[in-house]
């Protein structure tokens, strides 16, 4: 392997420290979950958001982070990645199942990813979302993160704003847009339901709104930390 977050937490005193790393797309979120959850003992590290438009990419992303980790003498007992598949076409499983076959070889930690094909599974759970699938497939679906930043990340990141002709291209055989909500504080509620209002206006599709909170995120990232061990958490971008 490259580098990764290697030797026994012991060694350094870093008993069950444990790494996430995760979309950016998820900062706010998997800070939310440490806050709230005393997971005083997991580290917060994002890759860029813009990643979502280049799937391709993160897998790659993953294994260059973890070898700069590594070159600085970070260690943890677990990594877990705060992605699904996420259009990687299976490289993130690989790149587990390679980290996994390393640590049964005493060579670095086990590294875990979020169950599903995408965080708008993982947000809403599986039967939930294959639920809302069954009832209309023709669904653009966001997330707080995608609907705050629609402009950036859809009609500019989709090249819409430059090259109008696109809109019809990407969107015209959707039939709705559904937004999955993870906030319940009741001003970001606003704020993000009139972005999500704002960017289906433009894409002329009707909005629904389905509040799911952070779903398997939190069930994944409580199960995986220890609460009561002491550390650090550190959130780079």
């Amino acid at each position: 392997m490259n580098a990764p977050p290697a030797t026994s937490p012991e060694a350094r005193g870093d008993v069950e420290r444990i790494l996430v790393l995760g979309c950016g797309a998820l900062v706010n979120e998997m800070q939310a979950v440490v806050r709230h959850h005393g997971l005083v003992n997991v580290d917060v590290e994002c890759l860029p958001a813009k990643l979502h438009n280049r799937p391709a990419l993160i897998a790659g992303a993953v294994r260059e982070r973890l070898a700069r980790l590594g070159e600085q003498g970070k260690s943890y007992a677990q990594i877990l990645l705060g992605y699904a598949d996420c259009g990687t076409a299976g490289a993130l499983e690989k790149l587990c199942e390679e980290f996994a076959a390393a640590h049964a070889a005493g060579d670095g930690p086990p590294m875990s990813m979020m169950p599903g094909a995408h965080c708008y599974e993982f947000f809403a759970g599986a039967g939930r979302f294959a639920s809302m699938h069954d009832a209309e497939p023709a669904t653009f679906y966001l997330t707080d993160y995608l609907a705050r930043h629609f402009d950036l990340l859809v009609w500019k990141g989709l090249g819409i704003e430059a090259h109008p002709e696109l809109a019809e291209m990407y969107f015209g055989n959707y039939e709705r847009v559904v937004l999955l909500t993870q906030t319940s504080d009741g001003t970001q509620r606003v704020r993000v339901e009139a972005c999500a209002r704002a960017g289906a206006e433009r894409l002329g599709l009707p909005l629904v709104i389905v509040e799911t909170g952070y779903g398997e995120l939190l069930d994944t990232m409580v199960s995986v930390a220890a609460p009561s061990r002491r550390g650090r958490v550190e959130v780079l971008s």
